[in-house]
């Protein structure tokens, strides 16, 4: 969850580029930030609790022109946000180093073992064994090999890297199971937690695997396994443009990723669709594997298992093959039931949530065909699935998804209509309008910013707010109820809209604030009946509704979207959605990009 960050070169300044690249890992963790400096002098330490401008207000303290160091940023697990918690943490000597990312499950009883041997601990975390345990295998004078030793002792899910004053042309790296990518420089080396760290210096880059140990020197990448054998890891070339990680002159990320999806659904949907047909290997698989696809099982967290609820009811309808979706943290320890004729889909937008991960694997070791749809090229879930689409979103910053969601649901729209095809029942006439959809995209953005700012104003005021919608509503309901909870702090529950008076118009009173969607024509007149029940109730309603609806509708604030086709509703829907939220936590004046104990990649259980 957290972000890591490391710089080693020949001459270059490495504070520069350390803090830059933390920069662009925020999104990974912001309750303490740190770095530190390895010289031959000795190692220069600067954290503090709090995001990171807290910290680039105390970098003078830190010596210029040193060119090796590591970073980090955190979302604490052991400890709460405090100055000593913050990392680099050290060894009693004060010669070690080392960042940390995950979480060390026998912390505790190695913590015990080192303080009878009489290391003395300054934090309450997990990642303080890893220099104290470098520091008792000789790290000072032999840190890979220190490393490798300290390595073996320690069980969880992390990666970490580590510097040594004895040793300030070097950083020794680990990664088991959380993401540790190289980037491959001139005259430098460079090392972070995801691509975006440093994409302004290079695109070149190796991505370590899990149980890799690499040494990375100013001008070569030694990598072994952890017995020690070298191993190969081939380079590839990152195709994002740093320019797409960066605000380009709106208030927030969050606003400008919202902005950007029309666009990003142009590049998702390129090349996939001929011919009125979905083309089944551009979404990485073959018609002779959808044919014998009989039944699916999602496995998602967060936004992603609302995409993957939409995706259920897509190939149900279309392609008629029956789909279970669960939430993976609960899938892993149900004892589910697969067979060699189930597809495990893992939905995951940085491809290194642990516990989708965890499911995935547990359904390759029962050998069912496992197919990954991610964002991010290289990420573990890509590489452990049989097969992977990616969505093509570009880099998403904010902690609260939008774009990364609505390509989630278009790669699986396209899944259904490829299942649909092989299966006998082709939809040509829903592949074509699948290509309006950018035109239409842009078409709802003209028409929603003002009006959504408005009533954001009024929600802002409130205290609760449900959501409700039937069949693909109810499913773009849960979504809408995620995003106000997470960025503007108001409770928020979303109900199928039948289900209100089995319950819950028990919490309805005068003037409770009740967002309802309206796109399912065909179950329209019903929905409609449960907000007449509301409305009798005293509930002000916020309706995101097809525009074929009359303006009659009893509702308070109507959001109107042009619907061609019902089906393809929700990224169409998810907008308005995804502004009433954004301009809500604004209106409250929230950080809508870094939302309070959330971060974006959560890569422990």
């Amino acid at each position: 969850m957290c972000g890591i960050v490391g710089f080693v070169g020949e001459k270059d300044d490495a504070l520069p580029f350390i803090f830059n690249g933390l920069k662009r890992l925020e999104y990974r963790g912001y309750d303490s930030a740190g770095i530190a400096l390895a010289a031959s002098s000795g190692i220069a330490i600067q954290k503090t609790r709090g995001k990171l401008a807290a910290l680039g207000e105390l970098l003078a303290s830190l010596p210029s022109g040193v060119p090796c160091g590591i970073g980090h940023t955190r979302w604490a697990t052991h400890g709460r946000p405090t100055d000593e918690n913050a990392h680099p943490h050290t060894d009693c000597r004060g010669e070690i180093a080392t960042v940390h990312n995950g979480i060390i499950e026998n912390f505790q009883a190695l913590r015990e073992e080192l303080m009878a041997k009489g290391h003395v601990f300054q934090s309450e975390t997990d990642t303080e064994v890893i220099p104290h345990l470098l520091e008792e295998y000789g790290g000072a004078e032999d840190l890979e090999g220190a490393v490798r030793k300290a390595e073996s002792r320690l069980e969880g899910a992390y990666a970490f890297l580590a510097i040594s004053s004895r040793h300030p042309d070097r950083i020794v790296a680990v990664r088991r199971t959380s993401p540790l990518i190289i980037g491959l420089g001139e005259d430098a080396n460079y090392l972070a937690s995801d691509f975006s760290a440093f994409l302004a210096a290079t695109k070149r880059a190796q991505i370590l695997e899990n149980g890799d140990m690499a040494v990375v020197t100013p001008r070569s990448v030694t990598i072994t396994n952890l017995a020690g054998d070298m191993i190969t890891r081939p380079v590839i070339t990152v195709d994002w443009d740093i320019k797409q990680a960066e605000r380009g002159g709106y208030a927030h990320f969050m606003l400008k990723e919202i902005m950007e999806q029309p666009d990003v659904w142009g590049d998702c949907l390129l090349g996939r669709i001929h011919e009125d047909q979905v083309v089944p290997k551009e979404i990485g698989l073959t018609p002779e594997l959808l044919t014998r696809v009989k039944r699916i099982q999602i496995v998602a967290a967060g936004t992603a298992y609302h995409a993957g609820l939409i995706g259920k009811s897509l190939i149900e309808r279309l392609a008629r093959v029956p789909v279970n979706v669960d939430v993976a943290s609960e899938f892993r320890y149900a004892h589910p039931i697969l067979d060699k004729d189930t597809m495990v889909i893992a939905i995951s937008q940085s491809g290194e949530t642990a516990d989708t991960l965890a499911c995935l694997r547990m359904a390759r070791e029962q050998g069912v065909f496992t197919y990954s749809i991610t964002n991010t090229v290289g990420s573990t879930v890509a590489r452990e699935s049989d097969a992977v689409a990616y969505t093509l979103a570009g880099p998403e910053i904010a902690v609260a998804s939008t774009k990364a969601y609505t390509t989630q649901i278009l790669v699986l729209t396209l899944l259904a209509l490829a299942l649909a095809q092989v299966h006998g029942n082709p939809r040509p006439d829903l592949v074509r309008r699948m290509l309006q959809l950018p035109l239409l995209g842009h078409k709802v953005l003209d028409r929603m910013n003002q009006g959504i700012e408005s009533m954001a104003q009024r929600l802002a005021k409130t205290h609760d707010v449900f959501y409700i919608g039937r069949g693909l509503d109810y499913a773009l309901a849960m979504e809408g109820q995620l995003k106000i909870k997470e960025i503007s702090y108001l409770h928020a529950e979303a109900y199928a809209a039948g289900e209100l008076k089995h319950g819950t118009l028990a919490l309805i009173e005068e003037g409770t604030p009740v967002v309802a969607i309206v796109t399912e024509r065909e179950v329209a007149d019903k929905t409609v009946s449960n907000i007449l029940e509301v409305k009798a109730r005293g509930a002000e309603v916020w309706g995101i509704v097809d525009d074929w609806l009359p303006s009659t509708l009893p509702i308070d604030h109507r959001i109107a979207v042009p619907i061609e086709e019902p089906l393809l509703a929700p990224v169409l829907a998810a907008i308005p959605l995804q502004l009433l939220a954004y301009y809500t936590a604004v209106a409250r004046g929230h950080d809508v990009d870094q939302p309070r104990n959330l971060a974006k990649s959560v890569t422990v259980e």
